[in-house]
């Protein structure tokens, strides 16, 4: 299919709300429009598979795998001899002797370039690092991402001025920490409730900033922050439009208060919370970009920022495989070890294929990263979205396998002899990754408005405001044009003849995965033609479509990882890569089925009812929790 790549896409906000314009037009104009680069997570919603981007499976260069591996040996050194995981999950402190031993190697400037006193490392081994250190204590890699993820060091570097660069990042490598500014109490995901304000002087020399922020992750030790504040609105077609700027603001600077440090079910070492902004003079210099930027600042920076999540969830995942494997191997239940009973078999089974998966994303996702020819946006949403997912299941399952002691505390575990296996703690601190750097829901949607561009593209013309009646039916025809070749193609096409046969015993995973694009694009185009403009409010069927989109792909990866790792020497690893897919499958063709099921309008029915206090009825037994005063 043939569309422009440098046309932006309109879309009709007249039948909407001016919130939820407004709400629409902030997001629209922040995303980045055009697609100068391919995308095979893109391709797929699309009906095609475009092998050529994830095959060969990319590998580190020899010179710069030995740096990561220098790297990663010297941080679990640090790790083993200055940090309690388990203690920092008691006591709420990251002791200052390993943050210091960890500035000391670099671990606080890995990302930053070396001519500004960085590392300089690529994605590839930053997340190497971030791996190692989330598979021994949650706290202190979300410390560690957050600071150096979406803190001062990515968005400088991105979007930063060279006077900018040369006077921050500098300060990262003695091991200054920074923080990332963007939720309020009362705004999450709407950029167009922010409440927070920046105010130029008379003089233009400065800005006031005055409002709140929560979950502020490091802000309460930052010596830095990214702050995200409205600065004055513009008036764009008679209607005034909210304008998001990006500040570099000094920890602790006057006017600045720590109104409340958050605790959390996990990751309870993070310096967290709600900072208060009264009046905080900022110079004009330090605003990066100009005023309006802020958002596209944001969500540029989470791209790559985000790619964090599958390096961590991966790290935690294989710690839980070394768990299973050493205990599963070693509990004797009924005359044999637990692991060889067919639940526990499957178990272990699950848990090694389902990371051998996601250790496939994460790498693949950061080579493109690092390659930096790819159109990355929907990977990277897609790495989250399934790593953190799936080390959520894997996670449950090694609590199931380890049984009581899975609920128990390594403190505990310890103080009775037994190994202190800190199954319960990461099992806290993983839930985590499901909600940082964008929610499962969020992602989905984020997802949904990205694969859906290129018909939005098409269809651009016609649902453009103002448009005369001419130009509409130029419009539609050009549209019936376009879809009369191509919807045809995603039922016949060539992938019932050409078979992929490269793979062995994989090849028919490959073409299921080639086959079954050709159908997700469809569907979702049926379901385009069905809602029309309400398929935004079918978040189920998005999100079962979308999750459909990231199994293909972690399908499709996998395959492909799986021969390189078999050209290392790894052998077996065709077997992980075999059991993933089959369970895959049956995921998806699950997620298929549940998009013709009444459960949405039942949902809505009992949620109306729910709201309007018809199932209090339910509710009766238990002791409320009192409303406030």
């Amino acid at each position: 299919m043939s569309f422009p790549e440098d046309k932006k896409v309109v879309i009709d906000t007249s039948k909407m709300s001016d919130e939820k314009a407004s709400s629409l037009n902030i997001t629209e104009d922040a995303r980045e429009s055009v697609w100068q680069h391919p995308s095979f997570a893109k391709s797929l919603f699309m009906g095609e598979y475009k092998s050529e981007l994830i095959h060969p499976f990319p590998t580190q260069d020899p010179e710069e795998k030995l740096i990561g591996d220098a790297l990663v040996k010297e941080v679990g050194v640090v790790l083993a001899a200055t940090l309690d995981a388990d203690l920092v999950d008691e006591t709420r402190i990251i002791p200052t002797e390993a943050m210091q031993a960890l500035a000391k190697i670099g671990v606080f400037s890995m990302k930053i370039p070396k001519k500004y006193g960085g590392l300089g490392l690529s994605q590839v081994n930053y997340n190497r690092v971030l791996m190692a250190i989330a598979s021994h204590c949650g706290s202190t890699a979300v410390l560690v991402s957050a600071h150096q993820s979406i803190g001062v060091p990515q968005p400088i570097k991105l979007f930063g001025t060279e006077e900018q660069k040369q006077r921050f990042l500098p300060l990262f490598k003695e091991g200054a920490v920074s923080a990332f500014a963007l939720t309020e109490p009362s705004v999450g995901s709407d950029p167009a409730q922010m409440q927070t304000t920046a105010t130029l002087n008379e003089a233009g020399t400065h800005y006031l900033i005055n409002g709140e922020k929560l979950w502020c992750t490091n802000g309460l030790i930052a010596d830095y922050l990214v702050v995200m504040a409205c600065t004055a609105p513009k008036i764009i077609n008679g209607k005034e439009v909210k304008q998001i700027s990006a500040f570099i603001v000094k920890g602790k600077s006057p006017g600045m208060t720590i109104k409340h440090r958050c605790d959390f079910m996990g990751i309870r070492g993070i310096q967290n919370g709600l900072i208060e902004f009264k009046d905080v003079e900022v110079a004009v210099e330090d605003r990066i970009l100009n005023e309006g930027q802020g958002l596209k600042i944001a969500l540029a920076t989470l791209n790559t920022g985000r790619l964090t999540i599958p390096a961590a969830s991966t790290g935690m995942a294989k710690q839980c495989l070394n768990m299973t494997r050493r205990w599963g191997g070693k509990r004797v239940q009924w005359g044999s070890p637990i692991a060889k009973h067919e639940k526990g078999s499957n178990r272990l089974a699950y848990i090694a294929s389902t990371t051998f998966a996601m250790e496939a994303v994460t790498w693949l996702s950061s080579f493109m990263a690092d390659k930096g020819d790819v159109d990355i946006r929907m990977e990277a949403a897609m790495a989250k979205l399934f790593c953190s997912e799936m080390a959520w299941s894997v996670m449950d399952e090694t609590v199931q396998m380890f049984g009581g002691r899975g609920y128990e505390k390594a403190s505990s575990l310890k103080a009775r002899g037994e190994l202190p296996f800190p199954v319960e703690r990461m099992l806290r601190d993983c839930r985590i990754n499901r909600i940082i750097e964008g929610t499962t829901d969020i992602m989905e949607l984020f997802l949904s408005r990205e694969s859906l561009d290129t018909h939005l593209l098409l269809a651009s013309d016609l649902i453009k405001p103002g448009a005369d009646f001419t130009s509409k039916r130029d419009a539609a025809f050009k549209l019936f044009k376009e879809y009369a070749s191509w919807y045809p193609s995603q039922i016949i096409n060539k992938e019932f003849i050409a078979q992929f046969t490269a793979s062995g015993p994989l090849s028919e995973h490959i073409n299921y995965c080639q086959r079954t694009s050709h159908r997700l694009a469809r569907v979702l185009f049926e379901q385009m033609l069905i809602h029309r403009e309400k398929l935004e409010l079918r978040q189920e069927t998005l999100g079962h479509l979308m999750t459909i989109g990231c199994e293909i792909f972690a399908m499709a990866t996998t395959c492909s990882y799986a021969k390189n790792q078999v050209a290392l020497g790894n052998a077996n690893a065709m077997s992980l890569a075999e059991h993933h897919c089959v369970l895959a499958t049956e995921r998806i063709e699950g997620h298929f089925k549940a998009l013709s099921t009444p459960q949405r309008d039942t949902a809505k029915a009992i949620t109306d009812e729910i709201l309007n206090d018809q199932y209090q009825w339910l509710e009766e037994g238990i002791y409320p929790i009192p409303e406030e005063g």
